[in-house]
């Protein structure tokens, strides 16, 4: 009895073992760029979420909902931290089964911090992971079943200034082409932004962030050319952005200048303000007071689809 039972569940051992996703190296070691060799280790700190810091090397997680209920469209995912850490469940993860709950497939990235022993200049470490990585869905968007033109990004907090990063910054390519994938676009389709830091301006800014990327004394050229409220075009990405007025971490004036300069600009922008929730509170299920942002987000997402795609 014991034999057989055991020849009944390996099958089933492993189909699980197929389907579990496990995160995968966005680069081949000898094409990191902006890297150098070191023995520094990455930290995951033992709290009630999975917060990776000192990354050294960048991956990428997906997260695909069933074939019956995909509708084709893509996310990637940034999580914050501060660029000191990544929220790896908080901000990453947990969104990704949400958006697999609305048919859309998700990639959870790993990205490196900017003062990690790994990276030599470090504005350009998160930037250059961030544009690999919505190369690397591009480039493999048939197996993955969804549609190149349909890929968007999506940032909380530190997050969200790389998100922003990368929805702005497009136009130019922050490492030299290592293969066939770096022959990808990198606008995002479209942007979410969660409670983020948009600019690097003194008062408007997270100091600790723009300290960690920027470094403590940046030049007003750094400044400027990170402020991605000064960098959107008509050219940017459909935006929706939620922020709390009482955020103490992250002023809402970011949202709001970024809200501004979209609306400046004729780019479909969504901003929804709420007078309560803080700061980082990832989908909003831990607090009360947190606002219900996912139902907005679908139908957005849903008009999104219907008028834009």
């Amino acid at each position: 009895m014991k034999r057989l039972i055991l020849v009944c569940l390996y099958p089933l051992l492993v189909c699980c073992n197929v389907l579990a996703q496990q995160p995968s190296p966005l680069w081949q070691e000898e094409n990191i760029p902006n890297y150098q060799n070191n023995s520094a280790k990455e930290v995951v700190v033992e709290r009630d979420i999975i917060s990776i810091q000192n990354v050294q090397s960048a991956t990428i997680e997906v997260y695909l909902p069933s074939n019956k209920n995909a509708n084709s469209m893509a996310v990637l995912i940034l999580p914050g931290g501060g660029y000191n850490s990544v929220s790896y469940d908080w901000e990453g993860t947990d969104y990704a089964k949400w958006f697999n709950s609305q048919g859309i497939a998700a990639f959870v990235l790993k990205y490196r911090m900017p003062q990690a022993e790994s990276v030599l200049t470090s504005h350009k470490a998160p930037i250059q992971d961030a544009q690999r990585a919505i190369r690397y869905i591009r480039h493999n968007a048939l197996k993955f079943n969804v549609d190149k033109n349909k890929v968007g990004v999506i940032g909380s907090s530190a997050g969200g200034h790389l998100a922003s990063t990368l929805a702005t910054h497009f136009t130019s390519s922050y490492y030299q082409a290592k293969d066939a994938i770096d022959n990808e676009n990198v606008r995002p389709d479209f942007l979410m932004l969660i409670y983020p830091i948009v600019s690097m301006k003194n008062g408007v800014t997270h100091q600790g962030s723009r300290n960690k990327l920027l470094g403590k004394q940046p030049s007003f050229e750094l400044i400027q050319r990170f402020s991605n409220e000064t960098r959107v075009t008509e050219n940017t990405p459909p935006t929706f952005i939620i922020h709390s007025g009482n955020d103490k971490a992250v002023p809402v004036e970011n949202s709001i200048r970024m809200y501004q300069a979209l609306v400046k600009h004729q780019v479909e922008a969504t901003l929804h303000v709420f007078p309560d929730g803080g700061h980082g509170y990832g989908l909003g299920l831990s607090k009360s007071e947190a606002p219900n942002w996912t139902g907005l987000a679908s139908k957005w997402l849903q008009s999104l689809s219907a008028n834009n795609f």
